[in-house]
């Protein structure tokens, strides 16, 4: 059974410079490192149901930010991104279901180090707006959880106290602004 839109008919394309692809990992079991991917694209094409409509995107691995080199750096070695042999994360919806008046719950194949697995997200509309330029936008807040270790990427060290260095669990924050195609 289809389901009306929430979000406004159209293909929107993701505008990289007023948008974020961001993460955040327990460090230490006690703190939270933050960091994002700036080098990013995506799509999404809203039909007049959510059986027509689809969303997918990419990110460059070796674009990884965390605000400190050297574990930038080790992000983009096979312990983690293997950005050398994988340099693209993808994800491709497979459905996209109404939560209620204001979030879509978005499931699709999520592509990292090589491996796909099948991972569900939530989209927050956050509203639509003409700019001053006559595009017409729409804001989305995505978010959502990973394992890292279902992608493989499994380099760790437990600590005296039972705690690990670096999470399993990655939090996945993203901020769109997207431009409607004319």
């Amino acid at each position: 059974m289809s389901t009306a839109t929430i979000a406004p008919t159209g293909t929107w394309t993701v505008d990289a410079t007023h948008s974020k692809v961001g993460f955040a990992v327990k460090h230490l079991g006690i703190a939270t490192v933050r960091g994002e991917f700036t080098q990013f694209e995506g799509v999404f094409e809203i039909g007049d149901d959510l059986g027509a409509s689809r969303a997918y995107g990419k990110v460059t691995t070796a674009s990884v930010n965390t605000n400190e080199p050297a574990r930038d750096e080790h992000l983009r070695t096979a312990d983690f991104f293997n950005a050398e042999t994988n340099p693209e994360i993808t994800f491709e919806s497979t459905s996209i279901e109404q939560v209620d008046d204001e979030t879509l719950r978005v499931t699709g194949d999520l592509t990292i180090n090589g491996i796909t697995k099948e991972q569900t997200f939530n989209a927050e509309l956050q509203g639509t707006e003409t700019d001053p330029w006559g595009n017409e936008r729409v804001g989305l807040e995505v978010t959502g959880q990973i394992s890292r270790g279902d992608y493989n990427m499994k380099f760790n060290q437990v600590l005296g106290s039972g705690n690990t260095l670096v999470g399993d669990k990655v939090k996945i924050a993203i901020d769109v602004s997207a431009v409607k195609a004319a």
